[in-house]
């Protein structure tokens, strides 16, 4: 038997985190098994339903890697099929028309309410004499009244519910629609899913829709009910309740491998394994391995994460995500190779590239100004000579190298008895406007000589505005 997956999102919003862990553990569970992984877009929901949304989901999917080897499959484009099958109910007496209104049904549960029945549809239409098709009618499926579903569910073992515990559910609208719990078994059936693996809150689901699929004749898939992942605050992370976008991931700053590696523990372990590429995620992932109890969202492990991947991914990989990120800040980079130079010196201080891009502005705009307290306390008068003389013995070099420029700091030091501070942070603060940053020997040799020419003579122009401004108190 070849498995096949699905991930079966409906297009009202963006790709959440909890949709996208369900599509991950799909995803993997059909690479492991070299089985089939399919995209299909449940889109009946016409009015909430948008192609902005659809779009999310596939940028989403595309962002993360999760390739799909069937669809993406649009339910709006098997309402013929759908109806085919609804026929085929009606005709062998499983399924019959029903002519409640809304309000003789919302009184119908008034009165099991107030008798302290569970409420739910009564089955008074299941055996009418006649089922005329011209009056308004909604279409429900025959539940069967005996006996009971069992699932052994793949993660939360075996489940058992008494049939007499479901009513009859609308499988076809007054409008002539189909439900969402219909149109996923002839999904399932007609794409011949294997293994569905979906979120714990569709277990009330399952019943219903395995006694639709034994009422075609149809395979039962086996079920993993995948537990909810909850915020910090100890709510049910849902797209319903603010829960963030997989794009917005993006746009903050945290690469896909990292988002994927924090997913995939996000639930499941192996061991105490906390590393994963997605050659290591197929090769040890496993249906068992899920946990039972959810998970707990924890943005500070994500952000060591991603820290970690920005340090240890090629620097050629980083470099195409930071470039995306430095153009949203309105920076253009030509040579993209600067970026893999500047990545290992700039991601030690950095948890996102988010904040990559914003540390390293410095390097390809202007420094017009300079930070308050840094200037006031490092470009002092006092700090005139030691960048005179280290931007001779820089603008003297023949070959512009970060050792060289290292060699003329310490020569620079060397002359004037003085320590690394006293040249070393003056530097910094011309070179970048700031007080803090990476080694300045590279920083510099990266940059150019004719710019550091440039912003060591802004600085000393600073400090000769300072000195003049003293001497007029």
């Amino acid at each position: 038997m070849t498995v096949i997956t699905r991930f079966a999102p409906s297009p009202t919003g963006y790709l959440h985190v909890g949709g996208a862990r369900t599509a991950l553990f799909s995803w993997l569970y059909a690479r492991k098994t070299q089985g089939e992984f399919v995209l299909r877009i449940e889109d009946t929901d016409r009015e909430r339903s948008t192609e902005a949304s659809v779009q999310a989901i596939l940028d989403g999917m595309s962002w993360l890697g999760l390739d799909h080897d069937r669809g993406p499959i649009y339910q709006t484009d098997r309402f013929d099929r759908y109806n085919e099958v609804i026929q085929q109910l009606l005709e062998e007496g499983k399924a019959y028309r029903c002519y409640h209104s809304q309000a003789e049904l919302d009184d119908m549960r008034e009165q099991q309410k107030a008798r302290g029945d569970k409420p739910r549809y009564d089955g008074s239409c299941r055996n009418l004499a006649e089922y005329p098709e011209d009056q308004p009618h909604v279409i429900r499926f025959r539940n069967p009244i005996e006996g009971s579903v069992y699932i052994d569910d793949l993660v939360r073992g075996q489940i058992e519910i008494s049939n007499s515990e479901l009513d009859d559910l609308i499988i076809a609208r007054t409008d002539g629609t189909p439900t969402y719990n219909f149109t996923v078994v002839v999904d399932d059936w007609d794409m011949g899913i294997t293994h569905v693996i979906r979120g714990d809150d569709h277990i009330n689901n399952t019943p219903k829709q395995i006694n639709i699929l034994r009422a075609l004749g149809a395979e039962v898939p086996k079920y993993a009910h995948v537990p909810m992942i909850l915020g910090d605050d100890g709510k049910r992370l849902s797209k319903r309740h603010g829960a963030v976008g997989v794009m917005q991931y993006r746009d903050d700053g945290y690469l896909p491998q990292a988002l994927l590696n924090y997913l995939v523990r996000l639930g499941w372990s192996h061991g105490d394994q906390e590393i994963f590429n997605v050659d290591e995620m197929i090769e040890l992932f496993s249906l068992e391995g899920i946990n039972r109890a959810p998970s707990a969202f924890n943005t500070e492990k994500l952000n060591w994460l991603n820290q970690h991947y920005m340090k240890t991914l090629p620097t050629s990989e980083v470099a195409q995500h930071l470039d995306w990120h430095l153009k949203e800040q309105g920076i253009e980079v030509s040579d993209k190779s600067v970026l893999e130079v500047l990545i290992p010196l700039f991601s030690e201080r950095c948890e996102t590239l988010k904040q990559l891009a914003s540390q390293m502005r410095y390097m390809f705009e202007d420094v017009s100004e300079f930070n308050a307290n840094a200037a006031k306390k490092h470009l002092k008068v006092s700090a005139a000579a030691p960048l005179k003389l280290l931007k001779e013995k820089m603008q003297s070099l023949n070959e512009w190298s970060a050792e060289n420029i290292e060699s003329a700091i310490e020569q620079t030091m060397t002359e004037l008895e003085i320590g690394m501070g006293k040249i070393g942070m003056p530097l910094r603060v011309a070179i970048t406007g700031a007080g803090q940053s990476p080694a300045m020997n590279i920083l510099c040799s990266v940059l150019g000589k004719g710019i550091c020419n440039q912003r060591i003579e802004l600085a000393l122009e600073f400090i000769e505005q300072r000195r003049l401004q003293s001497e007029q108190r």
